[in-house]
């Protein structure tokens, strides 16, 4: 503090001494007035107009079970110090779990999308969570499903039935930010709901490794988000969603001025997906890319170190299909121009595989433009698929408490199956599958003697059972098969 009086001082006493020196060599030249301060936007009519559409999101956590935690979302969505208790008992916080449930609650925030009840979070809000619940802005408190996730966009899509039309938000164009214009971020860090912090763009197209979400290229801000934030929208001056806040960059665990959100484009094509697949699917060009490096700059006589030097390229892919070699510089991807390899992962993902698209090259010397058929990348398998529809909550699945996703042809060998040979076990939803020892992991040949190999499949082998059913599961694990016996508990 004393520190800052002194610089403080220092400054003033020197504007001083040059007003005074002004005065005294220009006698008859009169002060100039100050320009007026440029005003700065008001925020209260998109507060208004969105507060109703923004939730917050409480991930349940049942049989000993902890959320898996990221940066913006934390188990109870408070930081661990006994003021925490003090502030929920004194002060009459009911969003904040009692320092007993937050070992098992997980706290984040989540916007409407749709009136029929769609809400956009992210996915480490609800990651293995047993039960996820959602509350309004007018107190109301909802059981969500979760339709689909994604965890390699971070994306969960959940769905509530409120009994009527609930208010939404307006989806925005994330490919319009620049830095410098003004955001506005609502949410509930450490619990405290229907929060509003603002501040600029710093950054577009931020990428934060390839090992942490390569392909979203991040929006950076230095809006002020925390633990509990994560999942909320991020509006521009326009009232339109551009983007979900979901990681803070600090040493601390708290907010230290940079700020990273989904872009709302990316999003919006996991939720589409989700929707009509129950999966996300993205593009792979097939090659394994690296930094130009210095020697590589020298070797090639480039004129700057821009581009993604190919370092391999995978067999039977489309980049090999195409030509592309290894020491090749990608220069263009579809009419987008490629910096560094981190440009490229993001702009891949979006092309729908199938799609032929331009790729710019640079070899020996010389420019040429290959067209490249782009194939699917591998299914993330930690992914939870509800093969595109929400399933009964008295039937099917649900009731036995899981979720199910397909497996591809690799994994199959890997796991000496046949092709079209059983479905893999996403997560566990509920207690009639934890009970029975039932694991994540898990492939389920058969039902009631009946063979699945697909999502639909195992579907329709489910779709009549009913609470008070025993339905037998014939799984695979670590290589051997055993028979699993699953009892839904009758209706009281």
């Amino acid at each position: 503090m004393k520190s800052s009086i002194l610089r403080s001082s220092s400054l003033s006493l020197l504007v001083c001494c040059a007003l005074a020196g002004a005065v005294l060599a220009v006698p008859n030249v009169r002060a100039q007035p100050a320009p007026a301060a440029a005003s700065l936007p008001d925020f209260t009519g998109i507060v208004q107009k969105n507060a109703p559409a923004v939730v917050q999101v409480e991930a349940k956590y049942s049989g000993g079970g902890k959320p898996r935690v990221r940066s913006l979302s934390g188990p109870g969505g408070v930081p661990d110090d006994p003021q925490a208790e003090l502030f929920r008992r004194f002060f009459g916080m009911p969003m904040m779990p009692s320092p007993a449930e937050q070992a098992h609650t997980s706290l984040g925030s989540g916007f409407i999308i749709s009136a029929d009840g769609y809400i956009l979070t992210n996915n480490h809000v609800v990651d293995h969570a047993d039960k996820v619940i959602v509350r309004l802005q007018d107190r109301r408190i909802l059981d969500a499903k979760v339709v689909g996730t994604d965890p390699t966009y971070d994306i969960a899509l959940l769905k509530v039935s409120a009994g009527g039309s609930l208010p939404t938000v307006s989806i925005g164009d994330s490919g319009n930010l620049k830095p410098g214009q003004w955001v506005l971020a609502m949410g509930s860090p450490f619990g405290f709901d229907y929060t509003v912090t603002q501040g600029i763009v710093s950054a577009v197209g931020r990428n934060l490794g390839s090992q942490d979400q390569p392909y979203t290229s991040f929006i950076q801000t230095d809006v002020p988000i925390n633990k509990g934030n994560s999942g909320g929208p991020l509006f521009n001056l326009q009232g339109q969603v551009v983007g979900i806040n979901s990681q803070i960059y600090s040493s601390t665990g708290g907010y230290q001025g940079v700020a990273f959100s989904i872009p709302i484009d990316v999003a919006m094509n996991a939720v589409e997906q989700l929707k009509t697949k129950g999966y996300v699917t993205r593009g792979q060009l097939g090659v394994v890319v690296q930094e130009v490096s210095d020697d590589m700059e020298k070797a090639y006589k480039l004129p700057d170190a821009s581009g993604a030097a190919v370092a391999q390229v995978t067999p039977d892919s489309g980049a090999e299909k195409a030509g592309l070699q290894p020491g090749d510089i990608i220069l263009d991807y579809d009419g987008h121009a490629i910096r560094s390899p981190a440009d490229l992962p993001p702009l891949v993902g979006l092309t729908k595989p199938g799609t032929r698209v331009p790729v710019e090259i640079l070899r020996h010397g010389r420019k040429q433009t290959l067209q490249v058929s782009i194939g699917a990348a591998p299914r993330d398998q930690n992914a939870v698929d509800n093969g595109g529809a929400m399933p009964g909550a008295s039937s099917g699945s649900a009731a036995l408490g899981l979720t199910v996703q397909p497996l591809d042809n690799a994994t199959r060998k890997q796991m000496d199956l046949k092709p079209g040979q059983g479905v893999l076990i996403g997560d566990i939803t509920g207690d009639v599958a934890a009970q029975a020892g039932l694991q994540p992991g898990d492939v389920i040949l058969m039902v009631d003697q009946q063979p699945v190999g697909s999502v639909a499949a195992f579907r329709a082998a489910t779709k009549d059972v009913k609470a008070g059913s025993t339905v037998l599961l014939l799984v695979r694990r670590n290589g051997q098969n055993r028979f699993f016996g699953l009892t839904v508990p009758a209706d009281k």
